[in-house]
């Protein structure tokens, strides 16, 4: 069986809007590692982060839907992928990070997906923002447009 995936936030959001930006990409990637029965992901802290910009007004940068029509596109998430749950053990996870890697600002956000990963033995992100992960040893940060031919 392939290597399983979490599904960073940003793929989630063009996944489930193939029309805008990138959107075909993630499509392509998300149809290619089902094909190859891949695990895929998502936490509460992608949906934290979906919601956030599905619900912000498209001149902030946002889809502009309501909270009815965000949480129709969780429901597709949520159908499309296998939840990684929360919990003491990603918690102290997550602090390990921030202080290993001297996390700072918003990218304790990021850290806190890859204590879910650390914890739940899920490597591999899938992710526009390969950067963003590049510090952490622990897991490796697979591009879509990567995921699409592999």
């Amino acid at each position: 069986m392939p290597a399983p995936l979490l599904i960073d936030s940003n793929v989630l959001l063009r996944f489930s809007d193939p029309s805008r930006e990138d959107g075909k990409i993630a499509s392509a990637a998300v149809d290619r590692l089902n094909a190859l029965l891949t695990p895929l992901y998502y936490c509460s802290q992608n949906i934290g982060e979906f919601w956030n910009t599905l619900t912000r007004p498209l001149d902030h940068n946002g889809f502009g839907l309501t909270p009815r029509e965000a949480y129709a596109r969780v429901q597709e998430v949520e159908a499309k992928f296998e939840f990684l749950p929360d919990g003491i053990a990603v918690h102290r996870q997550w602090l390990k990070l921030l202080s290993r890697y001297q996390v700072s600002g918003i990218k304790v956000h990021d850290a806190h997906l890859v204590a879910v990963m650390v914890v739940h033995g899920v490597r591999h992100i899938l992710t526009f923002n390969t950067a963003d992960f590049a510090r952490y040893s622990e897991i490796e940060a697979v591009h879509p447009r990567d995921a699409a031919v592999r």
